[in-house]
């Protein structure tokens, strides 16, 4: 394949990956593999995803989500290689991973080495450094590294998880949704309107995992973060909300979607004149 050179106007065509030089000429790190390197490198690109969305734990440490299967897909390897990889950047104290259990994906802390010295690196350095052998427990099972199995799309700017990347976060932040807003006791509650709440889903991952730098609301066009912002504060009692203000719609609408977005982003604002506008009738009306 003819592949064309630069020139001047193409030179900044591509996004980068970011890996530290320290990870190629330090010495403490000459037997940590360039593989491992390149995950660390995909890791930290994460952190800015991960500053955005407020994943932050109480001690103000910055954690990130990163599944295997993008590992695999990106890296064109399997299940056992792709474990080897985190478990290798464990063993040199690169990341710290916190394992959740029944299908969530485990918190990752990126570790900063940046700051201490050549001198600290070499004394910190973990005699007994060998890969641990354990799977990640996230996915356990041991697949075959078959690379028709492992395809995945990538796009001309990105060239190592690009197509991959926007899957991986849309899933990451449905996990966030169905926890934060305890989705699955919604099932159970309103087994009826499970398809409206999946609907009510759907549209809050698209307009948050949107690329627009704008969106409308109740004819405003609202900065995308700021939408993003109050959608990742939705709760149970919100989604509660929402589904009540689905119900008594006025069958007329003629943008259902656009109904549902103001809805939905007005919920925290709307929620507490709604129901107490509701017990104020019922006190009039003589119910309570």
């Amino acid at each position: 394949m003819n592949f064309d050179y630069f020139y001047i106007e193409q030179s900044e065509d591509y996004s980068f990956y970011r890996i530290p030089k320290r990870l190629f000429t330090e010495e403490m790190f000459e037997d940590l593999s360039v593989e491992a390197k390149v995950l660390y490198g995909l890791l930290l690109d994460r952190i800015s995803l991960s500053r955005e969305n407020g994943w932050i734990d109480e001690n103000k440490r910055v954690y990130v989500f990163f599944k295997i299967e993008t590992l695999k897909n990106g890296l064109r390897c399997g299940n056992t290689k792709a474990c080897k990889l985190f478990n290798e950047l464990e063993s040199f104290g690169l990341i710290e991973r916190k394992f959740r259990g029944q299908g969530k994906p485990s918190i990752i802390y990126v570790k900063d080495f940046s700051r201490f010295p050549n001198w600290e690196l070499k004394l910190s350095q973990n005699e007994n450094s060998k890969i641990p052998k354990v799977r990640i427990q996230d996915f356990p099972k041991r697949e075959s590294n078959n690379t028709k199995n492992n395809e995945t799309k990538i796009n001309d700017t990105n060239p190592i998880l690009s197509a991959d990347k926007d899957v991986e976060d849309r899933e990451i932040y449905r996990q966030i949704l169905f926890d934060q807003m305890e989705i699955e006791k919604l099932y159970e509650r309103h087994p009826l309107e499970r398809e409206t709440i999946d609907t009510v889903i759907d549209l809050m991952l698209d307009t948050i995992c949107t690329k627009r730098k704008y969106i409308r609301i109740a004819g405003d066009d609202k900065p995308s973060q700021v939408v993003k912002s109050q959608f990742c504060k939705l709760n149970s009692m919100h989604m509660e909300y929402i589904l009540e203000c689905l119900r008594d719609n006025p069958a007329d609408i003629k943008n259902i979607k656009q109904y549902m977005l103001a809805t939905i982003y007005n919920a925290p604002i709307t929620i507490n004149s709604y129901y107490q506008q509701k017990v104020n009738h019922d006190m009039y009306q003589g119910i309570i």
